[in-house]
C-alpha cells in the first residue's frame, strides 16, 4: 500500500479558508455599514450637551416667531465676568425691555420654587438635583446690568422648559413651557427704551461677548465646573433642596447643642445632627 502525502494540500486547503473567511467578514461588514453611524448617533443624542444644543434650537424656532422688526434676537452669547465667564442662551432686545432667556431640555416632573437653591427631576422612580436656572439666569441679568448701564426694571429674566416635563409646583410667571415664552414677552407692552438705546444695547452686547469657539467654551466650561463643585459643598435639605441652617437648641434636654435646620421652616421641618 502507497502512502500518499497530503500535506501540501492541507496548507492549500487551510489558506483558502481563511481567505474565503475573511472575504465572508468584509462582505458582511459592508452590508450592515449603516449600523455603526446609528450606534454613534444614538450615544451623541443622549449626551447632556445635545440635549442642550437641541433646546436651545427648539426655542430659537419658536423666538423667531417674534415680529423681527420688533424684536431683535441675539444667540449664545458668552460675556466676561470678574470670576470667569457666563454664557446666555438668547437675548431679545426690544423697546419693551432685553429678555434674557434661559433654555432647559427636560423631561419628567419639575418640582421647585423661586427660593429654592436646587430643584428637582423626577423620572419614575428616579429623581435628581439641578441648579434652579431663575438664580442661574439672576447672574446673566446682572451681568448685562452692568454691561449695558441701564436700569434694572428693563431687564426681564425668562425661563423655557423644553421637552416632555410637566411642572408639580406652582411656578412664576417667567418660567414657562415651549411657546408659553412668546406670551410672557408680549405682556409687556411699555415702552421702555427708546429705538436709539435699542441700538446702543445690541451693539454693546455685540462688541462685548467672547468670540465664538472651542477656545471659548472650554473655558466656559471650567468655570461652570468650578461653581457645580462650590454649589455641593453646601449643605442642602434632603427633602426640599433649601439650605440647611445652622441652629442651636434654646430648651429642652439637648439645650445648647447645635442642629442643622432647614431654612424652609416651618413648611419643611427636617433636621440633621451636628457633627
Amino acid at each position: 500500500m502507497s502512502i500518499v502525502d497530503l500535506s501540501g494540500y492541507g496548507c492549500k486547503y487551510s489558506k483558502d479558508i481563511s481567505v474565503d473567511l475573511i472575504g465572508v467578514l468584509i462582505s458582511a461588514a459592508f452590508q450592515v455599514w449603516y449600523i455603526f453611524p446609528v450606534i454613534i448617533l444614538t450615544f451623541i443624542i443622549r449626551t447632556p450637551w445635545f440635549k442642550g444644543v437641541f433646546g436651545e434650537f427648539q426655542v430659537n424656532l419658536i423666538l423667531k416667531k417674534l415680529p423681527s422688526n420688533e424684536y431683535y434676537l441675539i444667540k449664545n452669547v458668552t460675556l466676561p465676568t470678574k470670576e470667569g465667564t457666563t454664557q446666555i442662551d438668547h437675548i431679545i432686545v426690544s423697546q419693551f425691555g432685553v429678555f434674557i432667556v434661559e433654555t432647559k431640555n427636560m423631561k419628567g416632573w419639575i418640582f421647585g420654587s423661586a427660593n429654592q437653591k436646587l430643584w428637582t427631576q423626577k423620572i419614575f422612580k428616579y429623581s435628581s438635583k439641578f441648579q434652579n436656572p431663575i438664580h442661574q439666569n439672576y447672574k446673566h441679568l446682572k451681568t448685562l446690568e452692568a454691561q449695558l448701564n441701564i436700569s434694572i426694571d428693563a431687564l426681564f429674566s425668562v425661563v423655557v422648559f423644553i421637552g416632555e416635563s410637566e411642572f408639580k409646583t406652582e411656578m412664576p410667571e417667567n418660567v414657562t413651557h415651549a411657546s408659553g415664552c412668546l406670551s410672557y414677552i408680549r405682556s409687556h407692552s411699555a415702552e421702555l427704551l427708546n429705538q436709539q438705546q435699542v441700538l446702543d444695547v445690541i451693539k454693546n452686547i455685540e462688541s462685548g461677548r467672547l468670540a465664538r469657539g472651542f477656545s471659548t467654551n472650554q473655558a466656559h466650561k471650567a468655570h461652570v465646573k468650578v461653581i457645580i463643585k462650590q454649589k455641593t459643598t453646601d449643605k442642602l435639605c434632603t427633602k426640599c433642596g433649601s439650605d440647611m441652617v445652622l441652629r442651636e437648641a434654646k430648651k429642652g434636654q439637648n439645650a445648647g447643642s447645635k442642629f442643622w435646620g432647614c431654612s424652609n421652616f416651618p413648611k419643611c421641618r427636617v433636621v440633621e445632627k451636628f457633627n
